[in-house]
């Protein structure tokens, strides 16, 4: 009996991690399945054969997406060849919403069934968008409960499967072990800097955040720094811009989570690691830079008031957001003194955010994909 193929695509360092889980939930369910695709060393341990490595096409913006076309052109290529010569069973989309809607509009004329996971933010965009994901897709599993009604409005059917951190943003040690493992000082503060998983972003903000560390290093004396180092990066690229700074910072290896929970305020790039922040209900502050013509364009197409998912689905600020000019050393250090003085905006945000990991339901977001897609793989078969 033939295996069942799933190509699966995930083209940034989240969805390489929602993918792994997805993946080996699937193996449980029916372990014949074989998945390939684009992916990254999770979804490679999880037994994913990678056709195209993820951190290949790992870019953000307008601009910076141009940039990367010939890299992005290719793999798109070679996966459209695959799914005409060689027709998977089901193909699996993962967030990356550029690239994967182009690809889902192949698989459709090929009569490949597509299950769409984390679709891309027509609430954020235009909710016109939905009724084109429709004509596409052949089902949404969304991670955000206020999606739901936007995708039934349109026909498509639609899984709220909860969001995938819910059963992944845990840590390997408790905070005493985790002060012990990383050499750190119990009786001192930590502020963690978390600068991103791009290189173009860590170079644009790793600066202006080490700039911040040696403000609030003078004006506290008990504090320490922290940076975990994010999946596919090199230590030494860090290192060199650590060196320029003079800043005694601690570069800490594959244990996100762990500097997460013992951290008293975070300054982190925007993106996923805000969400796993928010789940921890640690006090932080959002900063991004991008170039002027991605930002021109995206405040112009945006239809959202914030950028951080936390302060989205709280529908308020929550967490204060500094982008473009704004995000410089001298108002990231106004920020977090304000959350290391006042004890009552602290608490307040920790509360708010600990609100949120209430609105994103409950665990097994990727054992609710991965039944999805079998059943859709044996409906396939029926048929």
């Amino acid at each position: 009996m033939a295996h069942k193929k799933i190509m699966i695509v995930a083209g940034e360092a989240s969805g390489d991690m929602y993918g792994a889980r997805v993946v080996d939930e699937a193996h449980r369910l029916d372990s014949s399945v074989r998945f390939f695709g684009i992916g990254g060393p999770a979804m490679r341990k999880a037994g994913v054969e990678t056709i195209i490595d993820s951190k290949e096409m790992a870019v953000m913006g307008f601009v910076e997406v141009l940039s990367h076309f010939g890299v992005i052109y290719r793999a798109f290529n070679t996966l459209k060849s695959i799914l005409l010569k060689d027709k998977p069973n089901l193909l699996i989309l993962i967030d990356y919403p550029g690239f994967n809607m182009r690809l889902a509009k192949v698989a459709k004329r090929r009569g490949v069934k597509v299950l769409y996971f984390i679709t891309p933010q027509v609430w954020a965009w235009h909710s016109s968008r939905a009724g084109k994901i429709a004509k596409i897709v052949d089902h949404a599993a969304v991670i955000l409960p206020f999606e739901v009604p936007i995708f039934e409005k349109v026909g498509l059917p639609v899984t709220f499967t909860g969001h995938p951190l819910l059963e992944m943003a845990l840590p390997t040690m408790t905070r005493t072990e985790a002060f012990t493992s990383f050499a750190l000082d119990p009786s001192k503060r930590i502020i963690g800097l978390f600068p991103g998983s791009r290189k173009r972003e860590i170079k644009e903000l790793l600066p202006v955040m080490l700039g911040s560390a040696e403000q609030l290093q003078s004006r506290f004396d008990d504090l320490q720094f922290v940076i975990p180092l994010a999946p596919g990066i090199d230590r030494s690229f860090i290192d060199e811009i650590l060196k320029k700074s003079g800043i005694n910072v601690k570069l800490i290896e594959g244990k996100n989570y762990d500097v997460i929970q013992v951290s008293d305020v975070i300054i982190a790039a925007s993106g996923t690691v805000t969400m796993e922040i928010a789940l921890f209900g640690v006090p932080m502050v959002i900063v991004y830079k991008m170039s002027r013509t991605t930002y021109a364009i995206g405040k112009h197409l945006v239809q959202v008031e914030y950028i951080g998912l936390c302060n989205i689905i709280a529908g308020e600020s929550v967490v204060k957001e500094l982008i473009q000019n704004d995000a410089n050393s001298e108002n990231i250090t106004a920020e977090v003194s304000n959350i290391l003085t006042n004890k009552d905006y602290a608490a307040e945000m920790r509360k708010k955010l600990l609100d949120v990991k209430k609105k994103l339901g409950e665990p097994g977001a990727a054992s609710r994909v991965a039944a999805l897609a079998i059943s859709m793989i044996e409906e396939g078969d029926k048929n």
